[in-house]
C-alpha cells in the first residue's frame, strides 16, 4: 500500500502544495490532520503552513518527503467549504492558496479571553419597539422571499439596524447562524452594545484589533456552535459558522470593505460567494449604496427594500451651503453663530474633517517650493502636537523649516488644514466648550477611541471633531448641529469614484444630525458650491446624484459599465520597474485583450522610496473570458527580483 502524505501550502505567492510526513509517532492519520497548522522546514526556513489535503506520490522532482517538526492544532481550523472558499479566492483575486488561508485564519498557537465588549456606561435598553409598516414590510420581504441578495435602501436613521436584528432573530430561530459586518472597528463595539441581551448567546467579535490569541479563542467559541451571531469588520466574513443562514453587511458602500493588500479581496464579493455556497441569504444595506449596488437593484440583481422615514421621529435636517472663497477663516461666521445658538441650548456639535495633522503643505512665498516627503511623491503634513512635518503614507519625519532650503528666503509657511488647526481655532473661539478631537492620531492611544465616544454619547464632550471616524454609523442622542468643514477635500483626487465618496460623505456626516428631533442643522462648507456631489448631497436628492453620476461613468465606460483588473508595479529603481510594467502590458495586448490602458506612472508616483507604475485593464464584456486569459499570462511571467507586483480585481480606487 502507497504512503500516505499530507500536502501543504505557505503564505508565500507559490501556486504550489508541498509534500510532507507526519512526525515520528503521530497517533492521527494524515486525513485527520487536514485543516490543521504544521511547522514544517521549507529551504533554510521554518514555516507555519496549512495542510489542505493529502496525496499518496510524490512530485516527480521530489525523491523523499520531509517530515513536519509540529502539528500545531488538536483541532482543524477550517473545514472543507472554507477550503473551497479559499480557493476560489485564489483563483478570482490571483493569489497562492496559502495567501488566502493567512487571511482568513487566526494565527496564535493559544487562546485567550477577550476584555469585556461594549461601550460600557448605562444597560442599553432592549424593549422591544414596534416596526413601522415600512420595516415591517422590509422584514417579511427578508423573511419570507426567495431571492438570495436583498439591498435595504433607507435614509439615515430610518431604522435599518432593527430590521438586521429580526432578520438576525428569525433565521436564529430555524437553528441556523448569522455573520454581522460592519465596515468600521470602532462600530463594532456600538454592535455589540445594540445585540447583547437581544440574543441567547453573547456574539463572538472577529476584527483585526484582537490579538492573535484573542481572534483563536473567538474562532474555536465560533466553530464549536457557542456563538451563533459573529459581528465584525471586513474579515469576519470568513468566520466558521455552522449552518450560515445570514450575512448582514451593514454601510454597504464603505470602501473599507475592500482589502488593502494581497489579497485584495472585497468583502462584498466574499459574501455574495459564500450565501451562493451556503445557500443562505445576504442583507446589504445603506443610505448611501455605492453606484455599482445602485446599479444592481436597478436592474433586479439586488431585491430593492426601501425605507423612507424616521420612526424614532427626527426629520431630515436643515442642510446651508456656505462659499468657503468668501470667508476669511476656517470657520465661516454662519458656522461660529449656529454652533454658538446650539452650544447655549446645551446641545452637541460635530464638526467633519476628512484630513489630520495642523497644515496641510510648506511652501515658500518667494520661489514656490514646497516640502515634499523625501521617500513619497506627496507634500509633508505640519503636526503641531509634535512640531515634525509627517508623511502620512511611509511615516517619513522631519523638523520644520524656518527658511526655504532652494532660494534661503525666510518668507515660508504652512498651507492648508487638518484636524490640529481646527481644534485650535474652535478652542480660541469656544473656550468654555468641552472639546474631543478624534482622528487615527488621537486614537492611536488604547482605548481613547472607545472612550471619547462612551463620553461624547453621554454628554460630557459638547463639540467632536473628527475625521471619518466620526461618519459612519455612530448613533449620538445629543447632537444638534453638524459642520462638514471642507467638504470637497476629497473631490480633487485623480479617481473616477471621487465624487461618488464626496457625496457619499455628505450624507453619511449630514446624517448625525438631528436623528431624534426635527431640528437637526447641517452646514457644507465648500470651495466648490457648484459641484454636483455638493449640490445633489445637499438637497439629499440621491436620485438625481445617481442618475448623473451613472452618465458620467457610461461615457467613460467605468464601473458598472466595466469591470477593472488593476497591475502596479513598485521597486526601489525606476527603470526596471517600467520594464517590468511594460513587458507585462505588452504580452496583454499580443494576446488580444481588447482594452489594456498603460502601463503609467500611479497618481501616487512615490511611496516610500518605491517607484509605482500601473496598468488597467478594462472588460465591458466577458470578464470571466478575459480574467482567465490575463491570470494565464500573470501567473507566466517572472517578477524581476527588487520589483514587487500588485494584482487588484475590481479596485476602489486607482491611486
Amino acid at each position: 500500500m502507497a504512503p500516505e502524505y499530507i500536502e501543504v501550502v505557505f503564505n508565500l505567492p507559490l501556486d504550489s502544495r508541498f509534500s510532507y510526513t507526519l512526525p515520528e509517532g503521530e497517533e492521527r492519520t494524515p486525513s485527520s490532520v487536514i485543516g490543521c497548522r504544521v511547522k514544517a522546514a521549507f529551504g533554510r526556513r521554518t514555516l507555519t503552513g496549512w495542510v489542505v489535503s493529502t496525496g499518496s506520490v510524490l512530485p516527480e522532482s521530489v525523491k523523499e518527503a520531509k517530515a513536519v517538526e509540529k502539528i500545531l492544532d488538536e483541532q482543524p481550523l477550517f473545514d472543507d467549504s472554507l477550503l473551497k472558499l479559499a480557493q476560489w479566492m485564489s483563483g478570482f483575486y490571483l493569489c497562492s492558496l496559502g495567501e488566502a488561508l493567512s487571511v482568513m485564519l487566526p494565527g496564535a498557537k493559544r487562546e485567550k479571553d477577550l476584555p469585556p465588549l461594549g461601550l460600557g456606561g448605562e444597560e442599553t435598553d432592549h424593549k422591544r419597539v414596534t416596526l413601522s409598516d415600512e420595516q415591517a414590510a422590509a422584514l417579511q420581504a427578508v423573511n419570507e422571499g426567495k431571492d438570495s441578495y436583498y439591498y435595504l435602501y433607507g435614509i439615515t436613521g430610518s431604522g435599518k439596524t432593527e430590521v438586521f436584528l429580526r432578520a438576525a432573530e428569525e433565521v436564529l430561530s430555524r437553528g441556523k447562524s448569522v455573520i454581522f459586518l460592519v465596515p468600521e472597528i470602532a462600530l463594532t463595539h456600538q454592535m455589540v452594545d445594540d445585540l447583547s441581551g437581544r440574543f441567547e448567546t453573547v456574539p463572538a467579535v472577529l476584527h483585526s484589533h484582537l490579538t492573535p490569541s484573542q481572534k483563536l479563542k473567538e474562532w474555536r467559541r465560533i466553530q464549536s456552535g457557542e456563538a451563533r451571531v459573529v459581528i465584525g469588520a471586513r474579515s469576519a466574513v470568513f468566520a466558521p459558522v455552522p449552518d450560515l443562514g445570514l450575512v448582514i453587511l451593514d454601510e454597504e458602500h464603505e470602501t473599507s470593505y475592500k482589502s488593502g493588500s494581497t489579497p485584495r479581496y472585497h468583502g462584498r464579493q466574499l459574501a455574495m460567494k459564500r450565501c451562493r455556497m451556503a445557500g443562505a441569504k445576504l442583507l446589504m444595506g445603506s443610505a448611501t449604496p455605492s453606484v455599482e449596488a445602485w446599479s444592481l437593484m436597478e436592474t433586479g440583481a439586488f431585491k430593492k427594500l426601501v425605507l423612507k422615514n424616521r420612526p424614532a421621529g427626527g426629520g431630515i435636517p436643515e442642510i446651508a451651503v456656505i462659499d468657503l472663497k468668501k470667508s476669511k477663516s476656517l470657520l465661516s461666521q454662519e458656522l461660529i453663530r449656529a454652533m454658538e445658538r446650539v452650544l447655549q441650548e446645551r446641545k452637541q456639535v460635530i464638526l467633519f474633517l476628512n484630513r489630520r495633522g495642523h497644515s496641510y503643505y510648506f511652501h515658500c512665498r518667494s520661489c514656490g517650493y514646497e516640502m515634499k516627503c523625501k521617500q513619497c511623491s506627496i507634500p509633508l503634513t505640519f503636526h503641531k502636537s509634535r512640531n515634525r512635518m509627517v508623511c502620512h503614507y511611509c511615516g517619513y519625519q522631519e523638523s520644520p523649516l524656518t527658511q526655504c532650503p532652494e532660494c534661503s528666503s525666510v518668507d515660508v509657511g504652512y498651507a492648508g488644514f487638518g484636524t490640529e488647526q481646527v481644534e485650535e481655532q474652535v478652542a480660541a473661539v469656544f473656550p468654555d466648550a468641552v472639546m474631543a478631537r478624534l482622528d487615527t492620531d488621537s486614537a492611536r492611544k488604547k482605548g481613547v477611541l472607545q472612550e471619547t465616544i462612551t463620553r461624547f454619547k453621554e454628554g460630557q464632550i459638547d463639540v467632536l471633531l473628527g475625521t471619518q471616524m466620526v461618519a459612519k454609523g455612530l448613533n449620538f442622542p445629543g447632537v444638534k448641529l453638524v459642520g462638514i468643514v471642507l467638504a470637497d477635500s476629497g473631490l480633487s483626487l485623480p479617481d473616477f469614484r471621487a465624487a461618488e465618496r464626496t457625496f457619499s460623505l455628505i450624507i453619511q456626516v449630514a446624517g448625525r444630525a438631528g436623528r431624534y428631533r426635527n431640528d437637526g442643522e447641517v452646514l457644507i462648507q465648500t470651495m466648490r458650491p457648484d459641484n454636483p456631489a455638493v449640490v445633489y448631497g445637499s438637497r439629499t436628492d440621491l436620485e438625481s446624484f445617481y442618475s448623473w453620476e451613472l452618465e458620467q461613468r457610461d461615457i467613460m465606460a467605468f464601473p458598472p459599465y466595466s469591470r477593472l483588473i488593476r497591475i502596479v508595479f513598485r521597486g526601489k529603481q525606476e527603470k526596471p520597474v517600467l520594464k517590468a510594467a511594460e513587458e507585462l502590458t505588452s504580452l496583454f495586448r499580443q494576446a488580444g485583450l481588447p482594452d489594456v490602458m498603460g502601463p503609467a506612472e500611479c497618481p501616487l508616483g512615490v511611496i516610500s522610496g518605491n517607484y509605482r507604475f500601473h496598468t488597467l485593464i478594462r472588460c465591458s464584456e466577458d470578464f470571466s473570458g478575459i480574467h482567465r486569459i490575463a491570470s494565464a499570462i500573470i501567473k507566466g511571467t517572472e517578477v524581476p527580483r527588487g520589483v514587487y507586483r500588485e494584482i487588484d480585481i475590481d479596485p476602489v480606487q486607482l491611486l
